[in-house]
């Protein structure tokens, strides 16, 4: 079906719409995603996905849109950015082992029911101009390949970690799409600009990314500290270092994030010190306290004994001190077998049984688009030798 006048208006309004709403970026895509399909079956097949059964539970659904929701024709992406100025700098918390780092995009109120409400909105401002329309709301909320749409509809490319990153943004955005029976004309794609660079391959600190743009996720330490529920490799655990929720490893070593623009965002500012917060700190919170600290928070995905678990890794990595000793003694008699079995294993690398973790080896140039954000419109090429040499949340999709 062609686009008709009116379809082409409203498709040429998307993006100040968007940016009403709060999005830096809209774009259209058509619904083939063939080549996603066989690279997600084989990624699939592999057993790349861990224990995230989910991820092949819906058949097809998630690589065919129209099946997900019956006369879908097109998929509006939307991306808004959540890297926060206000935040502690993510490579002084990362060299610092006796601070929790989280994953940048949990820091302040979780985006799902945010980026829903604005985009249910937009739809019905978008239904406003198009008269009835069928259409649905997706934010990480259903079986959706959120990462080939948007590169579809030229929000950007699939980098070689695997995230999406726009040439003049960068990648600390999150994704939202709205599937919808309007034919709107079709965006074009951009084209790939990793070019030869391999720094996201390289800093990995579990090689999770086991060849360019081919993560496995039981490597990843995102996967390991939120959707994992058992406990993590003791061959991993020494690498994950402080790192309690997520990792930002990859992108922050990622040159198109050099001027990345942070967030005006205000739910996405830290809370709770969550920024730059002590290990013992966290690690003594009661369930409840947890509970009311982590309210409208992403980090509530890995449960409470996640984040117990994940603690006491970090302690366990952390400056062999009394203080770490006696904060991990105090969870030994924890109800959950995984807790205390972690527990066990940080006591004696604080015990001096073990080698102490490795440090970060990030890249200070690189690391914080905050303190460039004045620069919006500086592409990385030209610091790189004509293209840069590096590539809540990752999968296949």
């Amino acid at each position: 079906m062609q686009p008709s006048a009116e379809h082409m208006r409203i498709a040429a309004r998307l993006p100040a719409l968007a940016r009403e709403f709060g999005f830096e970026q809209a774009g259209v895509a058509g619904i083939d995603l063939a080549q996603s399909e066989a690279r997600l079956e084989r990624w699939l097949e592999l057993g790349r996905h861990g224990t995230m059964g989910w991820m092949a539970r819906h058949g097809r659904k998630r690589t065919r849109p129209a099946e997900l929701l019956r006369g879908t024709l097109r998929v509006l992406c939307f991306r808004m950015h959540y890297w926060s100025r206000e935040a502690a700098p993510a490579l002084a918390v990362l060299a610092d082992p006796d601070k929790a780092y989280i994953s940048r995009y949990a820091l302040g109120r979780d985006y799902h029911r945010l980026m829903r409400r604005r985009l249910r909105r937009l739809a019905e401002r978008i239904a406003s101009m198009a008269g009835p329309m069928g259409y649905r709301v997706f934010v990480d909320s259903a079986p959706v390949m959120e990462k080939p749409l948007a590169a579809g509809a030229g929000l950007g490319w699939i980098g070689k970690h695997t995230n999406l990153i726009n040439r003049h943004e960068g990648s600390w955005f999150f994704l939202g799409e709205i599937y919808t029976d309007l034919p709107l004309p079709v965006d074009d794609p951009v084209g790939d600009h990793c070019g030869s660079c391999r720094a996201c391959l390289d800093i990995c600190p579990t090689e999770a990314i086991v060849a360019p743009y081919q993560l496995d996720a039981r490597r990843c330490i995102s996967y390991l500290t939120i959707e994992h529920r058992g406990p993590i490799p003791l061959e991993l655990r020494p690498r994950i270092g402080n790192r309690i929720f997520g990792c930002d490893d990859c992108q922050l070593v990622c040159p198109w994030n050099r001027h990345a623009r942070p967030t005006e965002e205000a739910a996405f500012a830290p809370r709770r010190g969550l920024d730059n917060a002590g290990l013992t700190s966290l690690f003594a919170w009661s369930e409840d306290h947890w509970r009311e600290r982590t309210r409208g928070s992403a980090l509530r995905r890995a449960g409470y004994a996640g984040w117990l678990r994940n603690l006491a890794i970090a302690l366990g990595n952390a400056t062999r001190s009394a203080a770490a000793m006696e904060s991990l003694r105090k969870r030994l008699s924890h109800p959950s077998e995984i807790v205390r079995e972690h527990v066990r294993w940080a006591l004696e690398r604080q015990a001096g049984d073990q080698d102490a973790a490795p440090q970060t080896t990030l890249s200070i140039r690189r690391a914080e688009p905050s303190q460039a954000a004045a620069s919006t419109t500086h592409s990385p090429a030209a610091d790189a030798g004509g293209g840069p040499r590096s590539a809540a949340r990752r999968t296949a999709t």
